[in-house]
């Protein structure tokens, strides 16, 4: 999760009137390095359409599609208390959901715990203490109760674990790689159910592992809760990923479960892996140093271009470069701030491209705040642009995604939930988004969009609970594809 300043006005539009040559030169080459036209946002959707069906294939591909063996929408009927865990890149929250009787209905109280860096590149058995200790801090405070084990039943658990894992059943997954900038060894191509489940039994926790879900699937799930016309989840946050209602007879690598072909099977697709063989992905120099120096170089390729944990290491980088190389941005001064990899974030572009004044006086202030810089107009007006091209083609490029899902569904008209700071707070990312979504499906002017990306419903939390509910009314009817441990969940 990436911080964001409050919403502000409406940008103003800046002037290059004042802005002397070799500046102008240097925004012109941006301009060119980062623009995403039409035909490039058609050419990476066609690409991404392929690229999802070979990830549903036995052979697989770099998107993983990964089947999370939740097998259908909730009907709005699904009753009971639930814990809900949502582990992501920032934060770790911990969520009590009730679903009460009427539809559609619930209430949730929720706590949450900051995830220490240190945790991040640390051991794994340090990172299943800290999640059960958050977690017993959590039921003690709400529960009032002084001996854990004296609780009357263990409570149904959907945990929301956001990083890529391969799922034979719904309450397992084996880690395939860590994202979001988690580094921790001893976890990756291990189960990691098995690891959380120890860490509560060592504390006797009240608790049962139900469901393990991605925060994207539990984004579909919840969204879809509340208004049935969503047919997509996405995540545009510190990662980026995307989940879908697929049938089970077009999963090739699921058919010899022998599952009815036309069963619902959500499908978490895990995009932010899409191209990393660099096909058609529009990189440029700062792209490919971002990616050289990450935990995981040649890994989620997509999403070193999009997500809110690059947009400020890009800029960061950009403006490095100019003032070493090029034309001599921020002369005489010392950046040594600036210097400092991953020193800006999201919100630092956010703030630029709200400024309201046509002097940029507040990024001017925030460059002296921030960095110890001070930045003439001109200067200002280049790194206004720098902001906005880089939020334009995160938000351009974001769109790839989803149109190549609905094309790939044959899906003309439908409602997309998408969750994630950089949707629900970078400036205009909605309205760029948008756009693209316009140009690449060839919309006619003048008529309302028949895609919608819209706020989606509280995933992690909410969906969480809804599939760990969805998975235990599956056990009732005896429908048990993808769950492995039925003991204790009715």
């Amino acid at each position: 999760m990436v911080d964001f300043p409050p919403r502000r006005k409406p940008s103003r539009k800046g002037s290059m009137a004042d802005v002397p040559k070799n500046l102008l030169d240097q925004i012109k080459e941006l301009e060119r390095l980062f623009s995403v036209d039409q035909a490039k946002l058609k050419e990476v959707t066609e690409h991404f359409v392929g690229e999802l069906e070979k990830g549903l294939s036995v052979e697989g591909g770099s998107i993983p599609m990964n089947p999370t063996w939740v097998m259908g929408y909730p009907d709005g009927y699904e009753t009971g208390t639930f814990l809900a865990l949502d582990m992501g890149g920032t934060n770790l929250r911990v969520c009590e959901i009730i679903l009460g009787e009427e539809k559609g209905e619930f209430e949730i109280i929720q706590s949450k715990y900051r995830m220490p860096d240190e945790l991040k590149s640390g051991d794994s058995e340090e990172l299943w203490e800290y999640i059960a200790d958050c977690l017993q801090q959590f039921i003690e405070y709400h529960h009032e109760v002084e001996d854990l084990e004296q609780m009357d039943s263990k409570l149904p658990l959907g945990f929301t674990f956001s990083f890529p894992a391969t799922q034979d059943f719904i309450d397992h997954g084996v880690l395939q790689r860590w994202t979001k900038g988690f580094d921790i060894s001893g976890v990756e191509g291990k189960d990691v159910a098995p690891l959380f489940e120890a860490a509560l039994e060592k504390r006797k926790l009240p608790v049962r592992l139900s469901a393990l879900i991605n925060d994207t699937t539990g984004t579909l799930i919840a969204s879809h809760y509340t208004d049935d016309t969503m047919q997509i989840g996405c995540i545009f946050g510190t990662g980026c990923n995307a989940a879908y209602m697929e049938n089970c007879g077009s999963v090739p690598k699921i058919a010899h479960y022998n599952l009815p072909p036309d069963m619902p099977i959500a499908i978490n697709c895990e995009y932010g892996a899409f191209d990393n063989e660099l096909v058609v992905l529009p990189r440029t120099p700062f792209d490919v140093i971002i990616d050289n120096d990450s935990p995981r170089p040649g890994q989620q390729a997509f999403e070193k271009m999009i997500a809110g944990l690059y947009l400020g290491e890009l800029f960061r980088l950009v403006l490095v470069d100019l003032h070493d190389n090029k034309c001599g941005l921020f002369e005489g001064q010392d950046i040594s701030k600036l210097r400092k990899a991953y020193s800006l974030d999201a919100s630092f572009l956010s703030f630029i491209e709200e400024d309201p004044f046509e002097n940029l006086s507040e990024t001017g202030e925030l460059f002296a705040r921030e960095l110890s810089l001070k930045g003439s107009k001109p200067e200002l007006e280049l790194c206004r642009r720098l902001a906005e091209l880089i939020g334009s083609r995160a938000a351009r490029l974001s769109a790839c995604g989803v149109a190549a899902i609905c094309k790939k569904k044959k899906i003309e008209s439908c409602h997309v939930g998408a969750d994630g700071s950089v949707f629900n707070k970078y400036p205009h990312f909605k309205v760029r988004g948008a756009q693209a979504l316009r140009e690449i499906l060839d919309w006619p002017k003048g008529k309302r969009d028949p895609v919608d990306i819209r706020a989606a419903e509280d995933g992690s939390g909410v969906g969480a609970a809804l599939i760990a509910a969805l998975t235990i009314k599956r056990v009732k009817a005896g429908n048990l594809a993808g769950i492995r441990n039925t003991e204790g969940m009715i």
